[in-house]
Formats: C-alpha cells, structure tokens, sequence
C-alpha cells in the first residue's frame, strides 16, 4: 500500500498509539489528527490504543489540554483500563502506588487504598515518580525492598522510554524490567500483550455493532517493542512512524528493515516518517 487513503478502506479499524504518533508531549501532529479524522469520515474507526496508565478518561482530558481534536478519535482504550482487572486480582485493596501523582485518575472509581510497602499487598507501578529527573538506577533500593517482601508490581504501562519534546525519559516498563532481573514478579498490562487488543477489538464492535475481523484491523504506532511486536503477536497488519522513539536519521524504510529483520513475523503495510494521510 502507498497511502493511508489506501489503507482506510482495507482496514476500517484503526488501533492508533497516542504518544510518538499525535503528539510528543508537547506538540500536536496536525497532519496525524487530520488522517484519522480522514478515516472517521471514511466510515472507519479511529481507536486510540496507548500504554498510558491513566484511565480512558483521564487520557481524554489531557488530549484536550494538548488541543488534540476530538473528532479526532472514535474512543480510548488504555493500559490503565487492563490494570484495573489486574488490580482486582493481586491487590486485595490495599497498594503501594510508584508513579507520579499525575497519574492518579487509575484510581477513579476503585475500591483500593493507597498505602505503604509494609501495608501493602501489591505495587502499582505507573511510572518513575519524577521522570525528568531520575533514572531506574535511582530505584535499586526500593525495589529489592518490594523483592524482600515478595510484593507483585502490577505495571500500568509497558513501555521502557518514551520521547518528550527532544528528550527520552524512562517509563514503568523499565522499572519492570530493573524488577524481574532481580526476581521479582510483574503482572503487565498494556501493548504488546493480548489483553490489551481484546479489550480494543470488543470496544470497537460495540461501537459498530458488529466484531472485527483481524483482516480488518490495523495498528499505528512507533514503538518496536510495544506497537509493532503487539501487532506481530496478535496477528494484525501495522503502520510504522519512524519519528518516535526510533533513533534519529533512520529513514522510514531503514527503519521498516529493521524492525521486519527483528520480528519476521510482522506484516508492515506502510512505513511513514509521521502519520499522514497522503
């Protein structure tokens, strides 16, 4: 497929990643907003899908803040929303929350409450409590602290890095990482694990009265672990924006190369620079 355009008829179920493909915490991609708008028009659905650990509706209200267009999106589904089942299972009420207060909204609606390590029954982690600031270097004593007390880390959002503005900053998922090479369990929530894309596919029917063939979906997105190896996992054909977090220089089609050379299993219909339309 040459164009977006192309691809809107084939697959009228756009999975789009947020963060590296319609804005990069700063700035709003017009021409990525305009494209799924293009595919609502076309009759398609344009799901948001992103590893944010905020709840659908707290990722709602910073797209408006950002000045995302709201016809730019059908509707939301985020790792937060998988982790709520998640802490149903493991946290018995009572959590340890490692993450910034930003992320707060997870907990709207939820009978839990937030308390310390030696109270707790598992640990919520949606992120580096200050992400500008530290590394997970900074976080080697408290997680052998969690490991000493044979605590689950319910991890929100799979990502390891995501890029700010010009910057990478780490994410919950290299906490989760630093985690399990010290032994410790990790439940995950989010891509590219397939409760995530369940939960999208059975949102998406409900809004089009009828279930979606994996045919017809497609996935948006710029991360090789979390976008591209869910797509590859859950057997749906995948747009690549090289812009993200993919080094910088490499060209759409290098970057098309690699990520094919690392998961042969992965049917990329188009590699783009950024999300566009044409």
């Amino acid at each position: 497929m040459s164009s977006l355009a192309e691809l809107s008829t084939q697959h009228p179920l756009w999975l789009c990643d947020v963060w590296g493909v319609i804005h990069n915490g700063h700035d709003v991609f017009a021409a990525a907003c305009d494209a799924l708008q293009r595919h609502i028009a076309n009759g398609g659905i344009s799901l948001l899908l992103t590893n944010s650990p905020r709840s659908r509706l707290g990722v709602a209200r910073q797209l408006r803040e950002l000045g995302v267009p709201e016809g730019s999106y059908s509707t939301i589904v985020t790792s937060g929303d998988v982790t709520q089942e998640l802490l149903r299972q493991h946290a018995r009420g009572k959590v340890f929350h490692l993450g910034p207060t930003r992320d707060m909204s997870i907990f709207e609606g939820q009978q839990l409450e937030r308390v310390g390590l030696d109270e707790a029954h598992a640990v919520l982690c949606t992120g580096l409590f200050h992400d500008q600031t530290e590394t997970p270097a900074d976080y080697v004593d408290l997680l052998a602290d969690m490991k000493a007390r044979g605590l689950p880390m319910i991890c929100a959002n799979p990502d390891k890095i995501v890029r700010k503005g010009e910057r990478l900053l780490y994410c919950a998922g290299a906490l989760a990482d630093s985690y399990e090479r010290i032994g410790g369990e990790v439940l995950m929530a989010g891509k590219p694990f397939t409760p995530i894309y369940d939960l999208a596919l059975e949102t998406a029917a409900g809004l089009a009265g009828r279930r979606f063939a994996k045919a017809e979906v497609l996935a948006i997105g710029d991360g090789p672990e979390t976008d591209l190896r869910g797509a590859a996992d859950y057997g749906i054909a995948a747009v690549l924006i090289a812009g993200g977090v993919m080094e910088k220089g490499l060209s759409p089609e290098s970057a098309r190369a690699k990520i094919e050379a690392e998961l042969p299993r992965i049917d990329i219909k188009l590699a783009q620079a950024e999300l566009s339309w044409t």
